[in-house]
């Protein structure tokens, strides 16, 4: 860490691991901020991390899927960003990416889909950032170990960086304060098996799964893997804040939590929904949509931006 680092986490939570060669610092995490909500990250200059990842939403989006800068079809939900610093696996499908700097590559420069459309485009970025003359500062202040060089490495570490302290504990299940309603909602989540894979303190065992039968056109694990018995897997998905993070599953396709859960190969009456999405419920950390540390910066470098 650097020496001006301290994380702010509750008793009995540990700090994320941070890769050795990305140790977080305040600069580095104030130039991460600024580079999530700025659109020039994007070819055309219209679609920002933020664009896809709203506060309001825990990060998450609010559509089936999204649109890249191009207009071609969104392929997966996006999924919030609670705790994403404690994830061992970034992705639905695909275990080959396990830290913040990798994952952030594939919104940047991936094609299947492309989403900012940066592919061939990385002396662009450097380009675009470079001349501003508060990127320049920011940057050397971030690392300078490097020299403040501004490159895709310096880009994916500080948005890392920020992500790591997207930290959400503040919801009425961390509190000890839920509802006799969410209180047996929580009973029935064990009954029921719920707790057999969002289990931890993050609700995800971090694992893939099938619930269904394979969905064309996306046939999830068995693309990475090549095995068989990959096909319709996904990890599960964290419930962290999950009633703000609709739709649901990693193609969008539950309007509603009732569906999500429904969608699921478990069997739950009627009379039990109120208190399973009351328990839901009681995953959401109001702190963390509100937190000003995590909002848009409206300044940069002593200025409004």
């Amino acid at each position: 860490m650097g020496p001006d680092w301290r994380w702010a986490l509750p008793q009995g939570v540990a700090a994320p691991g941070v890769p050795i060669d990305n140790g977080m610092s305040t600069a580095k995490v104030e130039l991460g901020r600024r580079l999530f909500y700025d659109a020039d990250l994007s070819a055309d200059g219209t679609l920002a991390c933020a664009g896809c990842h709203e506060q309001k939403r825990a990060f998450a989006d609010g559509n089936a899927t999204r649109p890249g800068v191009h207009g071609g079809a969104g392929r997966r939900n996006v999924p919030g960003l609670a705790n994403v610093g404690w994830f061992t696996k970034l992705t639905v499908a695909d275990p080959a990416i396990t830290t913040l700097e990798a994952q952030a590559l594939v919104p940047l420069f991936g094609e299947r889909p492309v989403e900012m459309g940066m592919k061939g485009l990385d002396s662009e970025l450097a380009r675009r950032l470079g001349s501003d003359r508060c990127y320049r500062r920011m940057c050397a202040r971030a690392f300078p170990e490097r020299k403040g060089r501004i490159d895709t490495a310096s880009v994916t570490a500080a948005l890392a960086a920020f992500e790591r302290t997207m930290i959400s504990y503040r919801s009425a299940h961390d509190r000890g304060v839920l509802s006799s309603l969410a209180q047996e909602g929580a009973r029935l989540f064990d009954a029921r098996g719920c707790a057999a894979c969002h289990d931890g303190p993050n609700f995800s065992d971090m694992d893939y799964h099938r619930l269904e039968p394979v969905q064309a056109p996306d046939p999830g694990l068995i693309e990475q893997t090549g095995r068989a018995e990959d096909a319709g897997r996904f990890r599960t998905p964290s419930l962290r804040n999950v009633v703000l993070t609709g739709p649901w599953w990693h193609d969008g396709r539950a309007q509603t939590l009732e569906a999500a859960i429904r969608r699921h190969p478990v069997a739950v009456a009627d009379a039990d929904m109120p208190a399973l999405l009351a328990f839901l419920d009681g995953l959401t950390d109001p702190d963390f949509v509100s937190d000003p540390s995590l909002s848009r910066p409206d300044r940069a470098c002593g200025r409004r931006l």
